[in-house]
C-alpha cells in the first residue's frame, strides 16, 4: 500500500514523537508519514502529485504566520478528498465548533492520545482497502 499521512506542526519535536509512536506501522510499511513545519509547506506537499497517495492529514491549530484554522479551507479546496484532523491544546467548545465549521473531521487535544490516532489511521486504511 503506497499511502501517506501528513502531519503539520511548527514544533520540530513533533516529528520525532510521531515517528516513535508509529514506528511499528512505519517499519511494517503500512503507510508513510511526511511532516510539514508550516502551513505553506503543508500546502506545497498536498498539491504535489508525485509519490504516495495522501489519505489523512493531522494539523496543529496554533502555528505562526498561518494557523491550522486558516490552512484548513485551503486544504479542503485543494484536496477535498483528504480528511483533516486538527490537534490543539485547547479543546473547548468554541474551538471544536470552529474546527467542525471549517471542515475538519475531528479534533484531538494535547497531550495527544496516540491510541485514538492509531484507531483513526486504521479506520482510514481499512476504507482504502475496501475501495481497491
Amino acid at each position: 500500500m503506497n499511502v501517506l499521512i501528513l502531519v503539520v506542526d511548527d514544533e520540530p519535536d513533533v516529528t520525532d514523537l510521531f515517528r516513535q509512536q508509529f514506528r511499528r506501522e512505519l517499519r511494517a510499511g503500512r503507510f508513510e508519514m511526511a511532516f510539514a513545519h508550516s502551513a505553506p509547506e503543508a500546502l506545497s506537499r498536498i498539491t504535489a502529485s508525485d509519490g504516495p497517495s495522501l489519505i489523512l492529514m493531522f494539523s496543529d491549530i496554533n502555528m505562526p504566520r498561518m494557523t491550522g484554522l486558516e490552512l484548513l479551507p485551503l486544504v479542503r479546496a485543494a484536496r477535498p478528498d483528504v480528511p483533516v484532523i486538527m490537534i490543539t491544546a485547547y479543546g473547548d467548545a468554541a474551538t471544536r465548533e470552529a474546527v467542525e465549521a471549517a471542515g475538519a473531521v475531528g479534533l484531538i487535544t494535547k497531550p495527544i492520545d496516540f491510541a485514538l490516532l492509531k484507531a483513526e489511521v486504521d479506520r482510514r486504511l481499512a476504507t482504502i482497502g475496501e475501495t481497491e
